[in-house]
C-alpha cells in the first residue's frame, strides 16, 4: 500500500483523472456534480493512515439531475469497465470486511469489472438516505433540529469536485448554518443544560462524592465546548472527531487549559475553580456575539451556599427573549430540550435517521 494521503485530494484527482474522462467519453454532454460528503473522516478532513482499513479508497459522488436518473446503472457499469483496478498505487476496487458487517475495505485486482465505489445518483436520493428528508420539501426548525449536528456537518464539509448544475452548490449554502432563530433556541438550550447542572458538580464533592462530581464536571466540561462550537457557528463533530473538532476553534486555545483541568481535577474544589474560570470565558464570549443584554462575566454564589456558579439559567431566558420566529417560540415555550444532540448521545438513534426520525420529530411537534 502507498504511503498515506488526505482523501480529499485523492478523490479530486481521481474524479479529474480517471472518472471524469470516462464521463466525457461515454456522456459528453452529461450535466452533473461531482463530491466527495457524507460518510467519512476523510469529509471532515480527519483521515489518517488507520483510516485507510476500512470504507477507504479512491471514491466520488456523482450527482445526476432526476432527468437522467436512468442513467444510473449504465454509468456504473460504464465505470467498471473503464475505471483502472489502481490509482496512484491504491486499489480502485473494495470487498466487504468478512468481519465488520457493513465495511468495505480495498483490495487489489488484476481484470475484470472494477468493483469501484464511484456512486451515481441524484440529489434527492441522497438526502433520503442520508438525512430522511426530501430536498424539494422546504425546511422548518423541526428539520433543523433533529438532524445531528455531524450530519449536518458532513453535508457542508467535504469538497465538490465539480458542478455545473448548482443544485449541489445550492443544497450545502442552505444548509451552512442555522436558521437564526434555531441557532438562538440551540444557544438557550445548551446554557440552560449548563444551568441544570452547574451547581450539582460541587454539591456532590462536598459530601464526598469525587466520582460523582467528576462525572458531573465532564458533562458540564462537554457542554461548554458544544457551546463553543454554537457559538463560532461551527457543526460539531461526534466523539470520535469531538475534541479535535474542539481544537480547531478561535477560542480552544483560552478554554482548553481550563477544561483540561476540570477533566483532570482530584478534588471537587480544583474541579470547580477550573470550570468557573471557563465559564468565565464563556460568558465573555457570549457577550462578544451581541445578541442579549451583557450577561453578569463573573461567577457568583448559589443562593447563598458556598459554591461558585455562572448562573447559566439566566443566560439562557435573556436568549430566549430574543426569539421572534412562532414556531421556534412554540417549541421554546414547551421546554429548552435542544436539538437531538443535546439530549441523546446515542448513536444508533443520531445515525439512523431514516428508521428514528419520524419519531424523533413528534417530540417538537
Amino acid at each position: 500500500m502507498p504511503e498515506f494521503r488526505p482523501a480529499l485530494e485523492l478523490n479530486r484527482r481521481f474524479y479529474f483523472e480517471c472518472v471524469r474522462p470516462a464521463l466525457d467519453h461515454h456522456y459528453p454532454n452529461l450535466e452533473h456534480a461531482a463530491a466527495l460528503i457524507g460518510y467519512g473522516s476523510e469529509v471532515l478532513g480527519f483521515d489518517t493512515a488507520m483510516s485507510m482499513d476500512h470504507n477507504w479508497y479512491p471514491r466520488v459522488f456523482l450527482f445526476l439531475q432526476e432527468k437522467d436518473n436512468e442513467l444510473v446503472s449504465p454509468i456504473r457499469e460504464m465505470l467498471g469497465r473503464e475505471l483502472p483496478h489502481e490509482f496512484l498505487g491504491f486499489p480502485v476496487d473494495s470487498v466487504p470486511s468478512p468481519d465488520e458487517p457493513g465495511t468495505r475495505w480495498m483490495e487489489s485486482k488484476s481484470e475484470g469489472p472494477v468493483d469501484h465505489r464511484v456512486t451515481a445518483l441524484t440529489l434527492r436520493e441522497f438526502t433520503l438516505e442520508n438525512m430522511a428528508w426530501d430536498n424539494s420539501e422546504p425546511l422548518s426548525p423541526v428539520d433543523w433540529l433533529t438532524w445531528p449536528s455531524q450530519v449536518l456537518g458532513t453535508m457542508t464539509a467535504g469538497a465538490v469536485y465539480f458542478d455545473n448544475v448548482g443544485e449541489l452548490t445550492r443544497f450545502r449554502e442552505t444548509l451552512a448554518w442555522y436558521p437564526q432563530d434555531v441557532w438562538l433556541y440551540l444557544l438557550a438550550s445548551l446554557w440552560d443544560r449548563i444551568g441544570q447542572e452547574e451547581h450539582l458538580m460541587p454539591r456532590a464533592g462536598f459530601v464526598g462524592d469525587e466520582l460523582g462530581s467528576a462525572l458531573i464536571g465532564s458533562r458540564l466540561v462537554r457542554d461548554i465546548m458544544s457551546l463553543c462550537f454554537l457559538m463560532e457557528k461551527q457543526y460539531a463533530p461526534y466523539p470520535k472527531w469531538f475534541g479535535s473538532g474542539f481544537k480547531k476553534l478561535t477560542c480552544a486555545k483560552e478554554l482548553a487549559p481550563s477544561l483540561w483541568s476540570a477533566q483532570t481535577a482530584e478534588t471537587w474544589g480544583e474541579r470547580e475553580k477550573a470550570l468557573c474560570n471557563a465559564c468565565e470565558i464563556l460568558a465573555k464570549q457570549h457577550n462578544r456575539l451581541t445578541i442579549t443584554e451583557p450577561v453578569a462575566e463573573q461567577v457568583s454564589n448559589f443562593h447563598g451556599r458556598p459554591f461558585k456558579i455562572i448562573h447559566a439559567d439566566k443566560v439562557a431566558q435573556s436568549i430566549v427573549k430574543q426569539l421572534t420566529d412562532p414556531e421556534v417560540k412554540r417549541i421554546a415555550a414547551n421546554g429548552l430540550i435542544g436539538g437531538i444532540d443535546q439530549w441523546s448521545d446515542n448513536s444508533e438513534l443520531r445515525s439512523n435517521l431514516t428508521h428514528w426520525r419520524k419519531g424523533i420529530r413528534n417530540l417538537y411537534e
